[in-house]
C-alpha cells in the first residue's frame, strides 16, 4: 500500500454511558441492555455479539428495569414512574402508562410472559395483563412502607419475593396478601445494626429465596418457614446484582467493587445426592459497580455502571428518585463483558472466548475527505473540527511535529424535542391520568448525524426532529445557517449519508424507506425521492452505502435485507441473497462498484452490483474459508473503505485492529499464523515473505472508533484510549490492603 501519513486523532472526548440493567431472551439469545444516559439496546449472541438495535435515550427518562414478555416484545421502567414498551422495528418508545406508585425500581415477567410485576416507591407491589397491543393494570398487592427494589415470581406464577431495606416479603398473587416477611439483618447485633439494602432476588422453583443485600452477602430462605438455610459473604462491599441459570444450578452476582462471583450447586462429595451452594469463580473485569447481570446457558453476562453518588456504591443512603439526571456521572466501566463457561462451551471457538464490548457498534464519525474535518456524534451535542497539518517527512513509525494544530471549528447542540413516538395508554387502562402526559424535557439525544465530503452539510437527526445545516468556511472560522423548509417526511431519521459530490443527501427511514434530499446552493433543500424494497418490511433502515458515481445505493434494514437501487432511475435494482447474520458494515468500491459486506460472524462477501451476483473472489473466500483467528475475533467490523490508487486492497477496522486486505495475495492456510505487522517487522525477510498473505493487520491503535483515507495517501485514525476515559472517573469503592 506504500506508507502513509498517519493522522492519529485522540480529542474525540466520548465517554460511554454506564449500563444499569439487563434482560436475557434464552429462545432467541438476545441480550436487551439499558444504559444510565436512558438508551436501550438490544444484542444478538446467537452468531457473534453484534449490537442490532439501538434506541437512543433522553436526558429526562431513566430505565431502572427491563424485560422481555409476550415472546420477544420488551418493556422498561424507571424513576419517572412509566412503564414502556418499545418498538424494535422503528427503533423508539412505542406506548408509555403510568404505574400509579411514583418511580419504579424493578420490573419482571412471570414465566409465561403474560404478567409484569412491578415495584414502586410507594411500597406497592402493582400487576399488569399483556395485551395485544398494550397493557391492563390488573390488581394491586399488599403495600409497605419504602420502596421496593427487587422482584422475582416464583416459576409457577402463584408467588412473587420482593426485597426492600431491611425485609424480603413473599405475596400470594392470587390473594393479593402478604404471606411470609423475613427480616434480613436479625442477627446483626443491636449496637452494629444498620440498614440493609436487598438489591436483587430470585425465587427457585423448590421455595428457595436467594437474596444479595448491601453487607456482601448472597443468602438462600426457606420461604414458607422464614429461616435462613446458607449465607455466603461474598464481598466486603455491596452484592448489587443477581442472575440465575434456567436449571437453577449456578447463580452470578456483581458487587460494587467491580468483581462478579459465580455460586454453583454441587454434590457434597462424589456421587452424593446432597447439593450445597459453593462459591467458585469470582473474576475482575469491571472497576466500578456491577449494577446489571445476566446468566446464559453458556457464559456470565455482566455490565459495569462506572460512577455513583456517595454512599451509592454501599446501598445506603439510597438515591434520591426525584434527583436531576445531571446529578449521575458517566462511566468508563460502561462497558458490557461477555465471560464463557468452558465447561458448558461444546466446541473450543467463538463462544469460547471473553468479551468486553466498550463502545457502540455505530458510526458516531463522520469525515469530509476533501475538507480534511472530523464531525463527532455525542449524545446531545455535535462537535465539527479541522485535522492538523504537518510540512515534515519521516521515517516509519516516527512522530512528525505539527505546523497547524487540529481545530474545534463548531459545536451544534440538540434542541429540545417535541414528544414524538410516545404515545400515551397501553391499551384499556382502567384509571386515566389525573393531567394530560407531558413529554419528556430537555434535549433528545441525537439518533444519527453526517458531514458532506466538501464540508458544506451537515445533518442530523432526533426522535422528533431533522436538522440541516449550510456551512460556510471563511478564512479559519466558519459560519452556519439552518437550511429552512426541511420535508417532514423525512422522520423519524436513522441513518444518514451524503453522496461524493455533495449533491445529495440520502435519509435512512422506517419500513426500510431511504428519503433522497437534493442539496442546493447557497442553502436549500428538495425532495426527490423515496426508495422503498417490493416487498416491503417493518424494520426501518440501519446501514446506508453510496457509490463514488453517483449511481448506486445499498440500503440495509433491521431485518438483515440489503436492498440495491439505481439512483439513475429511482428504482429497486437487486436484492443481496440474504444471509444468516447482521450485517455490520458494507461499502462500494469505488472503482468496480463492488458491495462489499462484512457480517456479525467476522464473514466477508463481495457482491458485484452491476451483474447481480457474488464475484470470483467472493466465492474463493467462501469455499477456502477465512482464517480461524479472523473468525475468532471478539469485535465486529464497523467500518470499510477502500483505496482508490489500489483497487486491491480493502481497509477493513473494528475496535482493536485496522486491516489492509490485499485482494491479490493468496488467503492465509489454517497452518499460517495471523499476525500483527509489528511482530512481523522483527523476523528475518524470508520469515516475512513465508508469512505474505491478504491480511495486513495492525493494532498499534487502540480503542479504534473511526478509520478513513482520505486524499494524498492521508490516513486518519480516531482513538479513544481507556485511560483518558479513567481518568474522568470518580474513584471506585476502595477496598483495604491484603493484612490491614
Amino acid at each position: 500500500m506504500g506508507p502513509l501519513e498517519v493522522h492519529r486523532v485522540r480529542f474525540f472526548g466520548l465517554v460511554p454511558a454506564g449500563v444499569r440493567c439487563l434482560a436475557y431472551l434464552p429462545r432467541r439469545r438476545r441480550l436487551a441492555l439499558a444504559r444510565t444516559d436512558g438508551a436501550v439496546e438490544v444484542y444478538g449472541l446467537e452468531e457473534g455479539c453484534f449490537q442490532e438495535k439501538a434506541i437512543p435515550g433522553h436526558q429526562a427518562r431513566s430505565v431502572e428495569a427491563l424485560c422481555w414478555a409476550a415472546g420477544e416484545r420488551l418493556f422498561g421502567a424507571g424513576l419517572s414512574g412509566d412503564i414502556t414498551e418499545y418498538d424494535l422495528q422503528r427503533l423508539r418508545p412505542a406506548r408509555t402508562v403510568d404505574g400509579f406508585g411514583g418511580p419504579i425500581w424493578s420490573m419482571v415477567a412471570n414465566g409465561g410472559g403474560t404478567r409484569l410485576a412491578i415495584g414502586c416507591e410507594d411500597g406497592s407491589v402493582k400487576l399488569f395483563q399483556v395485551v395485544p397491543g398494550g397493557i391492563q393494570f390488573e390488581k394491586n398487592l399488599d403495600r409497605q412502607k419504602g420502596r421496593v427494589l427487587c422482584l422475582s415470581w416464583h416459576p409457577s406464577g402463584t408467588h412473587i419475593a420482593a426485597g426492600s431495606i431491611d425485609f424480603i416479603r413473599v405475596l400470594d398473587v392470587r390473594s393479593g396478601r402478604t404471606v411470609q416477611r423475613i427480616m434480613v439483618n436479625y442477627h446483626v447485633p443491636k449496637p452494629k445494626k444498620r440498614e440493609c439494602v436487598v438489591w436483587g432476588i430470585a425465587f427457585l422453583s423448590d421455595g428457595t429465596v436467594v437474596s444479595s443485600d448491601s453487607f456482601g452477602r448472597v443468602q438462600f430462605w426457606d420461604w414458607e418457614r422464614g429461616t435462613l438455610l446458607e449465607s455466603h459473604t461474598v464481598s466486603t462491599s455491596a452484592v448489587l446484582s443477581l442472575a440465575v441459570s434456567e436449571k437453577e444450578d449456578s447463580i452470578v452476582v456483581g458487587t460494587s467493587t467491580g468483581a462478579t462471583y459465580q455460586l454453583q450447586l454441587l454434590p457434597v462429595k462424589a456421587g452424593s445426592q446432597e447439593k450445597r451452594w459453593v462459591r467458585t469463580k469470582p473474576f475482575q473485569y469491571h472497576t466500578h459497580d456491577v449494577r446489571a447481570v445476566a446468566h446464559s446457558p453458556t457464559a456470565l453476562i455482566s455490565g459495569g455502571r462506572g460512577a455513583h453518588q456517595a454512599g451509592w456504591g454501599g446501598g445506603v443512603p439510597l438515591p434520591d428518585a426525584s434527583s436531576p439526571r445531571s446529578a449521575w456521572l458517566p462511566g468508563l466501566d460502561a462497558q458490557l463483558v461477555i465471560r464463557p463457561l468452558m465447561e458448558k462451551v461444546q466446541r473450543k471457538g467463538y463462544e469460547a472466548v471473553l468479551r468486553k464490548f466498550t463502545f457502540p457498534h455505530r458510526r458516531l464519525v463522520s469525515c469530509a475527505r476533501k475538507a480534511r474535518l472530523l464531525l463527532f456524534q455525542f449524545s446531545q451535542h455535535l462537535e465539527l473540527w479541522r485535522l492538523g497539518s504537518t510540512n515534515e517527512t519521516g521515517k516509519d513509525g516516527e512522530v512528525l511535529p505539527v505546523c497547524r494544530m487540529p481545530e474545534h471549528l463548531l459545536q451544534l447542540k440538540s434542541k429540545v424535542g417535541l414528544g414524538r413516538g410516545c404515545g400515551r395508554g397501553l391499551g384499556g387502562l382502567c384509571r386515566p391520568r389525573s393531567a394530560p402526559p407531558r413529554p419528556p424535557q430537555g434535549p433528545e439525544h441525537i439518533y444519527c448525524s453526517c458531514v458532506s465530503p466538501c464540508g458544506g452539510w451537515v445533518a442530523y437527526s432526533t426522535a422528533s426532529r431533522f436538522h440541516l445545516y449550510r456551512v460556510q468556511h471563511e478564512g479559519d472560522g466558519v459560519s452556519v445557517k439552518k437550511v429552512p423548509g426541511v420535508p417532514k417526511l423525512l422522520l423519524p431519521a436513522y441513518q444518514l449519508q451524503c453522496a461524493s459530490d455533495a449533491g445529495r443527501l440520502f435519509v435512512g427511514s422506517e419500513r426500510g424507506s431511504v428519503h433522497v434530499l437534493q442539496l442546493l446552493e447557497p442553502g436549500g433543500c428538495k425532495h426527490l425521492h423515496t426508495l422503498r424494497p417490493p416487498a416491503g418490511t417493518a424494520e426501518a433502515v440501519y446501514l446506508l452505502a453510496s457509490s463514488a458515481d453517483g449511481n448506486w445505493l445499498a440500503a440495509v434494514s433491521g431485518d438483515w435485507e440489503i436492498h440495491v437501487y439505481s439512483l439513475k432511475h429511482f428504482k429497486h435494482h437487486c436484492t443481496v441473497p440474504t444471509y444468516s447474520c447482521a450485517v455490520t458494515a458494507l461499502a462500494i468500491h469505488p472503482a468496480t462498484n463492488n458491495l462489499v459486506i462484512a457480517y456479525a460472524d467476522q464473514q466477508l462477501f463481495e457482491f458485484s452490483i452491476p451483474e447481480k451476483q457474488y464475484t470470483a473472489w467472493s466465492r474463493t473466500v467462501q469455499n477456502c474459508g477465512l482464517h480461524k483467528a479472523w473468525l475468532e475475533r471478539d469485535s465486529p467490523i464497523t467500518h470499510i473503505a477502500f483505496n482508490p490508487q489500489n483497487p486491491a486492497h480493502i481497509l477493513l477496522h473494528d475496535v482493536y485492529m485496522f486491516c489492509v486486505l490485499d485482494k491479490s495475495l493468496p488467503l492465509p492456510d489454517a497452518s499460517t499464523p495471523l499476525l500483527n505487522q509489528s511482530t512481523l517487522k522483527q523476523l528475518p525477510e524470508h520469515a516475512r515473505q513465508r508469512q505474505l498473505h491478504a491480511f495486513k493487520i495492525c493494532k498499534k491503535f487502540q480503542p479504534l472508533l473511526f478509520a478513513e483515507l482520505l486524499e494524498e495517501n492521508r490516513l486518519v485514525l480516531v482513538e479513544r484510549p481507556l485511560a483518558d476515559i479513567r481518568a474522568q472517573l470518580p474513584p471506585p469503592v476502595q477496598q483495604q490492603p491484603f493484612g490491614t
